[in-house]
């Protein structure tokens, strides 16, 4: 910036001269690696580098004990062997979580960079005993209370604390991106779950948030009893009872993040996950019904057995590949409607405020246009009706069959938002937490793959599939506005490859929406035929 003001570099060539991961290295604090080398410290494990920034803290195996330890002001790391949805409030009480599977687009992986905690992930070596409450490396055991540091950018595990040290950012960080914004054509938004995540990504230059996860909401405890009722309903009736009493906890939850995100569009995606995973673990299930009968609870028998029945129905062998998504719309049409109803009473109640909102409604998994139709006219268009209240409806691209026939789904959809995590995954026929911990590295290794294709889009295989549906969806709907939201809106080869081929805007992980407002700028430069230097 100095030599910008000086006269020495133009802003094209200034921007040229820093490369995103420059721009990564300051908001995240980094390991002192000056101390390791004069203590000559190893690492004790190594996994995959999936959220950047170093954390010590005391190891903790579940997230509710993350949170009690937390609340007493210890600073705790979350190791698991894997993570689910249920463990994230383990996640936003951590300094950081490792995992000893998983890779990059896992579950762990995905929401520790959506919400800037650093995560190693597939880190193999680390063998986790729960009843143990330990874990082992080789001969090394590191038990619960025990501290180790995580290093996200290089994937290294270490026994006890390293230094870290994170740079304050500089008022000049901020006017580059802004000479960024001056330079690229993509729009830049967020991906986000909590008002929290919306706030950072508009401290970060975000233009809006392109997906708005709905699933957390559900997961609440007071509102994850709610809904399991919803998914136990035995008739339509029941269902509706369940979701009026849930509609309130989630109108909240929009309120505070439609406030953070006042005049900029936001984008809501309809619930998307498959029903099982809210409902009870079967082993667990067994045992409560072992102990109802030995202390002679017929009733309770009777409830936890229609249950176990229940769960054994929603069972799925390829939940990834199932009943989830719009598949749930379609089935369930009342958890549709009551999402769009929250929605819609929260926008109409801040609208009633003064505040200027700018509302999209996602429909994910679509495959085929009369999906889109039907929820459409069953769910979703009723109550806005009713309402009275305007909203974009869209779909996420995230199935092949999607891509081929974008044309159909344009006639019904307002936008389009590719989620390349399961296109990639549909595309490969690659089961991503599988793959990235089992093979991809071999793969990698031996030259069959170039680079992780769930971190940087394929190119030749997902990217022609992206190509169509542009091409097709354009020229059935020319208004039709176009994104991205998977993982790889936060890649900076992959934003180049969404400028070249037209898309409107590129959605990241808040923490990643300053290195997608730079690769923005540069996929422009690079058009243009500006010169970067190779250091």
């Amino acid at each position: 910036m100095d030599m910008i003001r000086e006269g020495l570099l133009t802003k094209e060539e200034a921007l040229a001269r820093v490369k995103p991961e420059h721009i990564t290295g300051l908001l995240y604090p980094r390991i002192d690696e000056k101390y390791l080398r004069e203590k000559g410290i190893k690492p004790l494990a190594k996994g995959l580098n999936a959220s950047p920034g170093a954390a010590t803290g005391r190891v903790v195996f579940d997230a509710d004990t993350a949170v009690k330890w937390a609340e007493k002001g210890e600073k705790v790391i979350l190791v698991r062997e894997e993570t689910k949805p249920d463990d994230v409030h383990g996640f936003y009480a951590s300094q950081g979580i490792l995992t000893s599977r998983g890779g990059m687009t896992s579950h762990a992986s995905v929401v520790a960079r959506a919400i800037g905690k650093p995560a190693v992930v597939g880190a193999e070596e680390v063998r986790i005993d729960y009843d143990r409450r330990e874990f082992r490396v080789g001969n090394v055991a590191v038990r619960e209370g025990d501290v180790i540091t995580i290093d996200g950018f290089t994937g290294e595990v270490y026994l006890g604390e390293i230094p870290t040290a994170k740079t304050e950012l500089p008022r000049e960080f901020f006017d580059l991106l802004e000479m960024a914004d001056e330079i690229r054509r993509l729009g830049v938004r967020a991906n986000a779950d909590t008002p929290e995540d919306a706030r950072i990504a508009r401290e970060f230059g975000a233009e809006g948030i392109g997906l708005l996860r709905t699933e957390r909401m559900f997961r609440k405890p007071e509102r994850l009893q709610i809904f399991q009722k919803v998914i136990m309903a035995r008739d339509q009736r029941e269902r509706r009872e369940a979701l009026r009493e849930l509609i309130p906890h989630l109108k909240r939850d929009f309120l505070d993040i439609f406030r953070v995100m006042e005049g900029l569009k936001v984008t809501v995606r309809l619930f998307d996950p498959p029903l099982h995973e809210f409902l009870p673990n079967p082993e667990d299930l067994l045992e409560k019904i072992c102990d109802a009968r030995m202390k002679g609870d017929e009733e309770e028998v009777g409830r936890l057995e229609y249950v176990l029945k229940r769960v054994r129905e929603l069972k799925e062998a390829n939940p990834m590949m199932g009943h989830r998504g719009v598949r749930v719309g379609v089935t369930n049409p009342e958890i549709y409607e009551a999402q769009t109803r929250a929605i819609a009473e929260a926008y109409l109640e801040l609208r009633k405020e003064g505040k200027d909102l700018h509302l999209q409604i996602m429909i994910p998994q679509v495959c085929d246009y009369r999906e889109i139709e039907y929820v459409k006219k069953k769910a979703i268009e009723p109550v806005l009706k009713e309402l009275g209240v305007n909203a974009a409806i869209g779909t996420m691209i995230e199935v092949v069959r999607a891509c081929l026939t974008a044309d159909k789904i344009a006639r019904e959809a307002d936008f389009f938002s590719f989620g390349t995590n399961d296109l990639t995954q549909g595309t490969f026929t690659f089961s991503r937490d599988d793959v990235e911990n089992k093979f991809m590295a071999d793969y990698l290794d031996k030259g069959i793959l170039d680079f992780d294709v769930f971190q940087s889009l394929d190119f030749e295989g997902v990217g022609e599939l992206m190509k169509i549906a542009v091409r097709k969806g354009k020229e059935a709907n020319p208004n039709l506005e176009i994104g991205i939201c998977g993982e790889h809106g936060g890649d900076p080869r992959s934003i180049e490859f969404c400028h070249l081929i037209g898309l409107d805007y590129v959605s990241a992980s808040p923490y990643r929406v300053p290195v997608a407002r730079l690769a923005a700028a540069h996929a422009v430069l690079r058009e243009k035929g500006v010169e970067f230097p190779e250091y």
